[in-house]
């Protein structure tokens, strides 16, 4: 899995490699400079054929550091290159002040300081077509919003520029924006964009078509609000991937959820060797979630799925399974006599359970010690006093609430989230998610596009279903039922919890990738298979 970092954590690894001697932090800068450059051409080959024009904004900082390198490249390379300086060029970090005076030999630099909102709205004259915009102005390092800094001019410009011609006010001209790290505002460790209490005026965001960054993704890149703002994302390397990692940039880092490895069934055996998985349904009219969980169970590949039922809901499930196997669970008495068999050995309760039987049947499901997958009215029902969850618990359960259930089930961290980030580094669902897994004591995964799986030891990984893994189509009743039936299926088959979460939150996406446009949830478990042999193959 791909790592993803927070800024302080990137700044520790290219601290470490300046400390050990192995790189400067000027080369460190040409290099990623140099990334920059190569990004553009290959995103758009057509700025290859003749010298064109970039408009670069560069800010105090080493981000800005970044922006001189750049200009000074697409100089050489024969670029039509205006410089603009948010700052004092006296008060840049020494390698970013090196860079300007590079620059300062074959171009000039228009400087803009704190004096005043007027001083900051760029001529529209400056960008013609086919313009690129530059924004080397904050990058990792921000901590305040643009605001602070006065630059509400440029952001809100950057915004207005690119958008089509048929939606600009007035006559801007088309751009292409290409942010340096991060687009300027927006907190590297948590996606957010950071806003003043009391802005001076509507600050627009900027929203680049291409985001480079250096060495690995930032947590910004794929949580909230960063992907509609990076656009597409490229990752530079600028030398770091061979070099010894301190110990503390190494803990408690992000991963980013790729293609499970190693879901084909091994060879002999029989059914049970693959595990037994049991999912719990509602009453009579409520039994298509489970359903739908339970047929995501199979397919991921357990051995055998039993749906436990009450009586008055029994005819209405045969009536719609074959594959799956059917057992009468009326009450809590009931699952503890099932649950004698050992080789029932995951367990989902939640899809369309009920949140009265769910108080029934919960607490006999966790204290057989199997492999447990609480969803929906699982955790609903806990609700009032969700310590009485949390003390029930063990470490091979998994949780996966989305926004709303995890505000019922954790309210001072959702009430966190919902908080306007007025400073970086803001607080994320990263560490939202963490956290609840650390009080739960179990892993939880907090559904959305960008689905965060945490583990109560503090590892992390982020499903980012954007870009070229959108599937918007799976914003349909009954999904988050099959997304449950996968992670207990999973389960029973061996996986950990963790294990099992993460892979069946890709497993999930890449179903609905597979089917494509016009999916409901039953289509989901049947495009499994096509997956399941693409992993194998």
């Amino acid at each position: 899995m791909a790592e993803l970092l927070t800024a302080a954590q990137m700044r520790a690894i290219e601290t470490a490699a300046m400390a050990s001697g192995e790189v400067s932090g000027l080369e460190l800068m040409e290099r990623a400079g140099a990334g920059v450059v190569a990004a553009i051409m290959q995103e758009w080959p057509e700025l290859e054929a003749a010298a064109q024009r970039a408009l670069v904004l560069c800010g105090p900082g080493n981000n800005g550091g970044d922006g001189f390198v750049i200009a000074r490249l697409l100089a050489e390379r024969g670029w039509e290159v205006e410089v603009y300086l948010y700052g004092d060029p006296g008060r840049l970090p020494p390698d970013a002040r090196t860079n300007y005076e590079r620059w300062r030999e074959i171009g000039t630099v228009q400087r803009y300081e704190d004096d005043g909102p007027e001083a900051f709205w760029l001529d529209p004259e400056l960008c013609r077509e086919q313009t690129v915009l530059i924004d080397a102005l904050f990058g990792t390092g921000l901590t305040r919003p643009v605001e602070a800094f006065n630059a509400v001019g440029w952001a809100t410009q950057i915004s207005e520029w690119r958008l089509p011609r048929d939606q600009r006010r007035g006559a801007y001209p088309a751009v292409r924006v290409v942010a340096v790290d991060l687009p300027s505002g927006l907190c590297a460790d948590s996606g957010r964009r950071l806003r003043s209490a009391r802005p001076p005026q509507e600050l627009e965001e900027i929203r680049a078509d291409l985001t480079v960054t250096f060495h690995a993704r930032k947590l910004g890149h794929v949580l909230a609000e960063g992907p509609a703002l990076c656009g597409k994302v490229v990752v530079a390397p600028i030398g770091l991937e061979t070099l010894r990692r301190p110990r503390a940039a190494r803990e408690q880092r992000a991963t980013l959820v790729g293609p499970p490895d190693g879901l084909g069934k091994a060879g002999g055996g029989h059914k049970y060797s693959h595990g037994h998985a049991l999912v719990l349904s509602g009453g009579f009219g409520r039994t298509g979630a489970a359903r739908l969980a339970a047929r995501a169970a199979l397919r991921v590949g357990a051995g055998l799925v039993t749906l436990g039922a009450p009586g008055a809901a029994q005819m209405e499930v045969a009536a719609q399974i074959t594959a799956l196997m059917l057992r009468r669970v009326e009450e809590a008495e009931d699952l503890a006599a099932l649950l004698g068999d050992a080789r029932l050995n995951a367990l989902c309760l939640g899809p369309g359970l009920g949140q009265d039987r769910a108080r029934d049947l919960v607490p006999v499901a966790l204290e057989a010690g199997r492999a447990v997958l609480l969803d929906a009215d699982a955790l609903s029902a806990f609700a009032g006093d969700p310590d009485e969850l949390f003390d029930m618990l063990h470490e091979g359960c998994v949780l996966t609430p989305h926004g709303g259930e995890f505000a019922r089930l954790f309210p001072d961290l959702a009430e966190q989230l919902a908080a306007r980030p007025e400073s970086g580094p803001a607080f994320s669902r990263v560490d939202a998610a963490r956290e609840a897994a650390r009080q739960a004591g179990c892993t939880v995964l907090l559904k959305g596009p960008d689905t965060v799986i945490a583990a109560p030891d503090g590892r992390v990984s982020v499903h980012a279903a954007v870009g070229a893994r959108s599937a918007p189509w799976l914003a349909t009743a009954g999904a988050g039922d099959v997304l449950a039936g996968l992670i207990a299926g999973l389960m029973a088959r061996g996986l950990s919890p963790f294990q099992a979460a993460c892979s069946g939150a890709w497993l999930h996406v890449e179903a609905a990738l597979a089917f494509g446009p016009g999916l409901i949830a039953e289509d989901l478990p049947e495009a499994l298979p096509g997956v399941l042999r693409g992993l194998a193959g």
